[in-house]
């Protein structure tokens, strides 16, 4: 049994693999194309089928997954547009879950207000990895990235405490609001503290503790566990646990990691949340015909109406919802007129058109129950678990291969008073070097003068920072200077590419140890990665 499921992983991962790799080739986002993919594979007779369990994701898949996507969000951006993430993630979250709730209540025969609130929560939170992975292809304002990115740290824990109350209403029979009001406010402020306390621990061990890169980056796999584990231990948001502690050892990293932990973590990391979101996804596409059996009273073709009709209404919502949310308080507030510029009506449908559903919505509608309180079957849960599903594919597909469109058609315009990201790199390098060259001549004036190494160092700085001066000047002028700047990483890319195969080379002599070539090798990798960092 063991090895069944061991070559069953095996086989979705190297599915997944190929699947990825011809999405690349059509310009699809993976994860539409995943979610396509697993959906074919179900109708494949014979083929085992997978039941994914909703423990495995909210324990295995859940927590480095969130933990991954709040190391990686600017915590700058993030408080920035707090204001917006806030709205969307909380207040976006509620409005759809009651919608939903009340419309379910009306069309769908033997739904309560009760089941309509547990379904408004399953389908309410977008997922991030499927929108950011869309908009990865095209280029849009950093402003709205980073609010998605934002909003999907925030409305996966407020979309799972409705849930969980709507859950308790069903089950209980009984369900009060003030109660769940002040419920709501206490699982989400402890999950909080559950995070920071935590990170606060993981970061005294990174901090003094006699750590090596390896040990580092297996506590950091550690870390999100230890805190979701804890905050539902005693009932407490563990998705907020993870996401807030996060966000604070992301904060504080460049104070306890050194070069060789973030080189080995990041790269660690960023093969662990591929696959794991691979996975996912393509298991999505595999829950078809578990969705499917058990539909009881229901026929598929009224399982299919009632799915496709609240993939119209939560979309609608969230259209709905972004106009009042981003002009509303612009009218209202002076200060933010002041502070924020206008996201314009082309930002604002960008990100609602966005919200897309995936891993969290699946994962809430397979937890649901198989048993109600009394011993008898839950109400509704295989109906529930196929409008999820069906949720997930619409969003998925039809928004996400039309969000590009959508962005090319309104030619979306970055009107964020900040520095252009190619100025902004400059300057940084620019301040860099002249830090380096100004404690050169302050601490090393003797050696400087009296070794030729030292010197050289000097002078490559100073060159440096005359050749990024130039680029900068050149920046701030006109669109030339970008050019130039484009030509300029064309041709280190092509240098580094002969650099390469010089190193091929070397490698059939004897004359040098691998260990030497393969140093020479990272060398030549990092100054290849921070090339395309720059003109990603």
């Amino acid at each position: 049994m063991l090895h069944e499921i061991l070559l069953l992983v095996l086989g979705l991962l190297f599915v997944v693999f190929l699947l990825v790799m011809l999405g690349q080739k059509l310009g699809i986002s993976y994860p539409i194309f995943l979610v396509l993919g697993g959906l074919a594979l179900s109708f494949i007779p014979g083929l085992p089928r997978v039941a994914i369990a909703p423990d495995l994701i909210f324990l295995i898949f859940l927590p480095p997954l969130l933990y991954e996507a709040a190391w990686m969000t600017s915590w700058n951006d993030f408080w920035r547009w707090r204001r917006a993430i806030g709205l969307l993630a909380f207040g976006l979250v509620a409005f759809t879950s009651g919608i939903v709730a009340y419309v379910a209540r009306a069309v769908i025969p033997g739904f309560t207000l009760g089941l309509g609130f547990l379904l408004g929560g399953i389908i309410s939170p977008p997922d991030a990895v499927a929108a950011t992975s869309v908009l990865r292809g095209v280029k849009v304002p950093r402003r709205v990235t980073a609010i998605l990115e934002g909003e999907s740290l925030i409305n996966d824990a407020s979309s799972l405490i409705v849930f969980r109350f709507a859950l308790l209403a069903v089950l209980s029979g009984t369900f009060v609001w003030q109660e769940a009001a002040t419920s709501f406010v206490v699982v989400s402020g402890m999950g909080l503290v559950v995070g920071l306390v935590v990170a606060s621990v993981f970061f005294l061990i990174h901090k003094y503790l006699p750590t090596s890169p390896s040990i580092n980056t297996a506590l950091t796999f550690m870390a999100p566990y230890v805190m979701y584990l804890l905050a539902e231990e005693f009932h407490f948001s563990g998705v907020l646990a993870v996401v807030s502690g996060g966000l604070l050892l992301s904060h504080l990293s460049h104070r306890v990691f050194d070069a060789n932990t973030r080189l080995q973590a990041y790269s660690v990391w960023a093969s662990v949340s591929f696959v794991l979101n691979g996975l996912v996804f393509i298991l999505i596409g595999l829950q078809l015909p578990i969705a499917v059996e058990g539909l009881g009273n229901y026929s598929l073709q009224q399982a299919i109406t009632y799915g496709l009709l609240m993939s119209g209404l939560v979309i609608i919502i969230r259209l709905l919802w972004m106009y009042p949310a981003a002009f509303v308080p612009r009218f209202l507030s002076q200060k933010i007129r002041d502070s924020e510029p206008s996201p314009g009506w082309q930002g604002t449908l960008v990100l609602g058109w966005a919200g897309m559903r995936g891993v969290v919505s699946l994962a809430s509608a397979l937890s649901v129950p198989l048993l109600a309180a009394d011993g008898t079957a839950f109400p509704q849960r295989n109906l529930i678990l196929f409008i999820t599903f069906v949720v997930i594919l619409v969003t998925l597909v039809l928004q996400g291969l039309t969000l590009p469109a959508i962005i090319r058609f309104t030619k979306i315009a970055d009107n964020d008073d900040r520095t252009p990201l190619e100025e902004q790199e400059a300057g940084v390098r620019l301040h860099l070097r002249q830090a380096a060259v100004k404690h050169l001549q302050r601490q090393y004036p003797a050696e400087t003068e009296a070794n030729e190494l030292i010197a050289r160092l000097q002078q490559r700085m100073q060159t440096e920072i005359n050749l990024t001066t130039r680029t900068l000047n050149s920046l701030e002028v006109d669109e030339a200077g970008r050019d130039a700047l484009r030509q300029y990483h064309l041709v280190l890319l092509d240098v580094l590419g002969v650099q390469r195969k010089a190193l091929e080379h070397l490698r059939h002599h004897d004359s040098f140890d691998d260990e030497v070539l393969r140093q020479q090798e990272a060398q030549l990798d990092l100054d290849e990665a921070k090339v395309k960092h720059i003109e990603r």
